[in-house]
């Protein structure tokens, strides 16, 4: 396969290229804006290949989109460009409907247009995978039930409001025009390469340099982590086998409080980098609980048994032996954090709607 990936130099969509380039005989054509999150040296180990070829390209671009298509005949789109801040959705809505919305109507119809041209036979191997959220369905809180591929949509957030939104008008774009479209719809993902506005890496970076670890409100929301190469494994088994019209949930079975996160973080850094910042006596007495977020979901769970049953993924990694690794891949890649920390962001709250 060739495959125009968006957003590949992003967290999820790096992590997806590695593994398309590392692990199969397929092509990559990366189109990435190349915002504060998008990071070419997420790539560094696989940008050397000829099977990997990179446009920087906004996705709302539908000139360059066209040429892009016209220029490398991708036989699948892989469709991860978008904003993915919670926070920054609250702060600044508009890039988000900017990006996540519009930047996917112009893709689909640069897509639609691309496949139409196409012989029947390459049209009948073409494939549009859109990655979602699980966000988009909104929250669980005080149930025990799972998001299924049929929960109804009911997003909390600008952010998951957006990609709700994207969600949709693929559906549209198959059953109106008959683009041969697939959705999945993910959990909380972490690892390696992470932009550190997230939990998991705010909390690692912050505790190395003796920062505050921010707990918003009392840490008991619930999310369902999902390790980021497991994901890439996931998406690449949707793409080469996935049916046309379906959606896909895919989760790691991991569902942890916030909190609890925060504090096994923190007994994995007294263990793994026991030279702790000077004052600190514990990585623990760094916890802060602050003011929640603004329309704060409480739980999200994923029931990602129809990807198991009907394509035979499941996650190779636990909660446990994945952040282990995920730790340890901060303490030995402190350049890579000092690189993407020289830019705009510095370890700060976000989303205080202001």
């Amino acid at each position: 396969m060739k495959i125009l990936i968006t957003g590949g130099a992003g967290f999820i969509g790096s992590a997806l290229i590695r593994h398309i380039i590392d692990n199969t005989n397929d092509s990559v054509i990366n189109v990435d804006k190349l915002t504060y999150a998008g990071n070419l040296d997420n790539l560094a180990s696989v940008s050397g290949s000829a099977r990997y070829a990179f446009e920087q390209v906004d996705i709302c671009n539908r000139a360059e989109l066209d040429r892009i298509f016209q220029q490398y005949q991708p036989t699948a789109v892989m469709h991860l460009a978008a904003e993915s801040h919670v926070d920054r959705s609250i702060d600044s809505a508009g890039e988000f409907i900017q990006t996540n919305i519009i930047g996917t109507f112009t893709l689909l119809e640069a897509a639609r247009a691309y496949f139409f041209r196409l012989p029947e036979n390459e049209k009948a191997t073409f494939r549009f995978h859109h990655i979602s959220t699980d966000e988009v369905f909104g929250d669980l809180h005080g149930t025990d039930d799972l998001f299924t591929e049929t929960t109804p949509y009911a997003p909390s957030s600008p952010y998951s409001a957006s990609k709700a939104s994207s969600d949709h008008l693929v559906r549209a774009w198959h059953r109106t025009y008959g683009l041969p479209t697939i959705i999945t719809n993910c959990s909380n993902n972490y690892g390696y390469y992470h932009f550190p506005e997230k939990l998991i890496p705010l909390m690692i970076l912050n505790a190395l340099n003796g920062k505050p670890l921010p707990v918003y409100g009392d840490g008991l929301q619930i999310r369902d982590w999902l390790f980021v190469e497991d994901h890439a494994r996931a998406l690449y088994t949707v793409i080469t086998r996935g049916k046309i019209g379906e959606t896909y949930n895919i989760g790691g079975f991991n569902e942890q409080t916030n909190i609890s996160v925060v504090k096994k973080i923190c007994e994995l850094l007294e263990e793994l980098a026991s030279e702790k910042p000077q004052g600190v006596a514990h990585y623990a007495d760094l916890i802060t609980h602050v003011t929640d977020r603004a329309g704060h979901d409480v739980r999200y769970a994923i029931d990602a048994q129809k990807i198991q049953r009907e394509l035979g993924w499941t996650p190779q990694e636990t909660f446990e032996t994945g952040l282990r690794k995920t730790v340890q891949w901060y303490l030995d890649n402190r350049a890579w954090c000092e690189r993407v920390l020289s830019g705009d962001y510095r370890l700060e709250r976000l989303g205080l709607g202001k």
